[in-house]
Formats: structure tokens, sequence, C-alpha cells
């Protein structure tokens, strides 16, 4: 296994490439000392396969599985509170969502926390190609996920402790719009037709319509407590969202931006968390923190019709293009459930940093 550091360079530092990405120039933090030719050469000789790329928010990394051999073969340092986690439209960039804000349990007081460091907040852009943290984008404060545009052109990121949503310009790393939204905005997604961007309020219970152009708010709705994330079906006329403290996942008609029903998921500690939608639309995949399980929705009766033990805690979520694998990362455990959906089994669990948080799919 490759292990990527760059001279110098701390946990929260950003390593910059000389030149930069081309398609990525703009704004950015100052250079740390360049890594040497070996371990480029060693990262070239790696498996060439198929990649899963992991955030871990406590270790301040990313794990490179490639998924031909099942082997972590590269951790890439990013920066604190790595979570979100986005590949571009077309393959070559990485981009993470990093926070300076101390980590806040269920049940701390966050009045106890030490200050946060918004030196640390931004986006961090990482050339898939080289596996280097090129730069960090300032994006405003305490980012958790992001959504890109389908062009790739426009980040759309939630300001956790701002209740913003900051539109970035990607090429520029610049923000070009602020939305208002509701307190704690976590999860964010886009349609798609490209057109419309979900993003979710965890104290308010609301999810905001956005145009995904103007960066002007179309309409919001009311779910169930603390809505996390958000997956709409491949032709766009429905979404689901995951409420946590709901124990339920709404469904969402998409047209008129409003609920249609909720799925309540009524096994002990369902926590509702991450969500991902099969590519042909037959099922949504749910991960239930606490509760340990994935479950399996039938998009057509919004039924759940499987439950599958998967790991403690599993959070981040992911599914292969051809429908039959999908991907957790289980933070207490420290590792990453291989999951075979015809079977519905567990098939391997992957060891990678501390607190593995967001997965993506990419080359």
């Amino acid at each position: 296994m490759l292990r990527v550091r760059a001279p110098g360079a701390g946990l929260a530092g950003a390593a910059v490439l000389a030149g930069g990405l081309a398609a990525c120039s703009g704004p950015s933090r100052a250079p740390s000392p360049q890594p040497s030719p070996a371990s480029v050469t060693t990262l070239a000789a790696a498996p060439s396969g198929p990649r899963l790329y992991v955030t871990n928010e406590r270790s301040g990394d990313l794990s490179v599985i490639d998924l031909a051999s099942r082997k972590v073969v590269a951790t890439v340092p990013l920066g604190k509170r790595p979570r979100g986690l986005r590949v571009s439209p077309d393959g070559t960039v990485l981009y993470v969502a990093l926070s300076g804000s101390p980590f806040a349990p269920p049940g701390v007081d966050e009045k106890t926390l030490r200050a946060p460091d918004r030196s640390a907040d931004g986006i961090g852009v990482v050339d898939v190609r080289t596996l280097r943290l090129a730069r960090v984008m300032p994006v405003g404060t305490d980012p958790e996920q992001l959504a890109v545009s389908r062009d790739g052109a426009r980040l759309f990121v939630s300001n956790e402790d701002a209740a913003t949503v900051s539109v970035v310009d990607a090429a520029e790393g610049r923000i070009v719009a602020t939305v208002k939204v509701g307190g704690e905005p976590e999860g964010v997604e886009v349609a798609p037709d490209g057109t419309v961007v979900y993003a979710t309020s965890e104290e308010d219970g609301l999810v905001f319509a956005i145009d995904a152009t103007r960066a002007t708010v179309l309409g919001k709705f009311s779910t169930p407590p603390r809505p996390r994330s958000v997956a709409f079906l491949p032709d766009g006329t429905r979404a689901y969202v995951t409420c946590e403290n709901g124990h339920a996942v709404a469904v969402v008609d998409t047209r008129r931006h409003a609920p249609l029903k909720t799925i309540a998921l009524t096994f002990e500690n369902a926590r509702p968390m991450g969500i991902v939608a099969a590519p042909d639309g037959r099922y949504v995949y749910v991960t239930t923190g606490r509760g340990g399980k994935v479950v399996a929705i039938d998009a057509q009766t919004d039924k759940p019709v499987a439950e599958i033990e998967v790991g403690p805690r599993p959070w981040g979520i992911a599914i292969s293009a051809d429908g039959g694998t999908l991907y957790t990362a289980n933070g207490p455990s420290n590792d990453i459930s291989i999951v075979d959906v015809g079977s519905r089994t567990v098939t391997a669990r992957i060891t990678v940093g501390d607190s593995p948080w967001g997965l993506a799919l990419g080359p």
C-alpha cells in the first residue's frame, strides 16, 4: 500500500501541486514541498481497476481501495474532518468537504467544545491521477456535504453552522451565490435533469428546493425529524429523504416539491442516514446508523423488502454502476462492507482509516 504524504504537511495542511489542476485554476492555499518521484512511481505500479474512495473523518485522510484486489492501495492526507465526497463528472477530480469544527457526538454539550478552526474549512480538490491534494477552495464555514452540477461547473455545499448552501464556481474556486436555508443543513443533491438542488435542514425538519441556475429557493417542505440525505430516482420523478430521528424515509413528488408519503423503519435503533438509488430505479438502499443495517426499499411499492446486517453504525453508502454491489462506511469499526445485492449478503469487509464517513466510486 502506498501512503501518500507531502513532506512537512500535517493533516490540516493543503498540498498544492506545481501548476495545479488544469481544469481547477483559482484561489488556493500556500503550497507544500513536492512529493518524491519514487512515491509517484510506486503509485503507478498499483492495481488500476475501478476504485472506491473513502473519507476518514477522524484520521483526516482518504483511503483508496482497488476493487479488483479489494485492497487499500493509497492513503492521502486531506485535512480536518473530511466528510462529504464527490467525483467530478469527467472522473478526473475528487471534491472533499473539510471542516475545522470540533467533533460533537450525540449527547455532547456543544458549549463545552473547543472553538472551531476556520482555517481548516474548505473543499479539498484531489487529482485522481496523481492522488495529490491540489488545493483547498474557500466555500464558507463548516462544509459537511456537497453535490456537483451535471456539467461539473458548479458545486453546491452545505455550510452546517451557517444555515446556508454555498454555490461555488468549480474552475475558479470561488463562491458565486449563497442561499439561506434552515438550521444545520447537511444533505445536498442535484436532480437528474440538473435543474434543482435539494438541501436538508436537520434542525428545522425541512428540505429546500433550490433553482440550480439562479440559486434561489423554489420552495420548502417538512419531513419527519432530522432529515439527513437525499436520493433521486434516475427518472427524477421522486426523491427519498432519510429522517434520522423520525426513524423514517420521506417520499417526495419532485414536480411539486411536496411529500407524498412516509416509510417507517420499525426495527430497533433504526436511524436512517445515507441513501442511494439503484441505477435502474427499482430499489432504494438506506443505511441505518445505530441500527447496523442497510434497508432495501422497493421503489414501486415504497415498502421495505429486506434488511442486511453490514456492520456498526453504517453511514456513507455507494452502489456500483451495474447495481450489483453496495458499499457502506462503518464508522466505529473503521471498515467498509461490500454487499452482493443479489444474495443480500456481505462478501467482504476492508479496513480503512479512522471513522470512515463518505464513499464515492470512480475510475
